[in-house]
């Protein structure tokens, strides 16, 4: 159905690669919508449910049939579809190599730092028009950054506190020199699709929280170098199984946010009036 005159949301979550369902739609209580925006479509459909009483709107970022390779994730259509929507908080799970030999396969990092090694990404809403800078200085909101430390510990999830990700184009994955390099710089995680979906986020005022399910090593790690580096089908399998966590993980982040935002995220949100978003 169209989204004019549709129900909102209060919590947006972006699904990664082998996360293109989040709701039992069996079950019923679900909505699905098409919703037009002035970046061109989102990546899918958006559908509208509830987990833990909350309204939640969920969108595969790479589209319900992974289509769309990392590069070109429709980012600023896919947020600001939430936006229109009227999500102030976004979950962002998502897929990660890991640079340290402490973060391994099956371990999850609520990331706080960002690193972009993108290029020819579209990583703005004020490209044309009044100019709008915007601090990213920490990249993550952190209070929901907090929210899903505390969620992790409850569902025995074993989640490093914090981490950064450095960001590359894809859809290659990097050599070992890059990896070794990004390896040296003291960053944990390595990903393709945290940029510019987290900034894209804080310039609508919109909190965003990056939660990176590790599912490789990468191109191997320093105490063990005759680890075969990663490969797609490796990454889809492991997120695949590991997706249970995944949800378990949602199913108690999400009603936990009832409380009123205390963050300045919403500050960032600049002067966008066309077309409108909801106040």
């Amino acid at each position: 159905m169209s989204d004019a005159g549709a129900p909102g949301a209060d919590i947006g979550i972006f699904g990664g690669s082998g996360f293109y369902e989040l709701f039992d739609e069996a079950a019923g209580g679900t909505t699905t919508l098409a919703i037009d925006t002035p970046y061109g479509p989102p990546a899918g459909p958006v559908t509208l449910g509830h987990i833990g009483g909350v309204r939640v709107a969920f969108l595969p970022r790479h589209g319900p049939d992974h289509q769309h390779v990392p590069h070109q994730v429709p980012a600023r259509a896919n947020v600001w579809a939430m936006a229109r929507l009227g999500v102030q908080r976004i979950i962002g799970p998502c897929a990660a190599g890991s640079l340290a030999n402490h973060v391994h396969p099956g371990d999850f990092v609520v990331l706080d730092q960002l690193v972009d090694r993108t290029w020819g990404r579209p990583d703005t809403f004020y490209d044309e028009g009044a100019a709008h800078h915007v601090s990213f200085a920490d990249p993550y909101c952190p209070q929901l950054r907090s929210a899903a430390v505390d969620a992790a510990a409850r569902c025995g999830i074993t989640a490093h506190e914090r981490g950064t990700v450095v960001v590359i184009n894809g859809p290659r994955f990097a050599t070992r020199a890059e990896s070794r390099s990004y390896r040296d710089q003291g960053w944990e995680v390595i990903n393709m699709t945290q940029y510019p979906e987290a900034y894209l986020a804080r310039e609508l005022g919109i909190c965003y929280c990056g939660v990176a399910l590790i599912t490789d090593y990468d191109t191997g790690v320093e105490h063990d170098p005759g680890m075969e580096p990663v490969t797609q089908e490796q990454v889809f399998a492991f997120f695949e199984d590991n997706l249970h966590r995944v949800r378990e993980l949602l199913a108690v982040l999400v009603p936990s946010l009832r409380s009123t935002r205390s963050c300045d995220c919403a500050a960032a949100r600049g002067p966008l009036v066309n077309p409108p978003l909801p106040a």
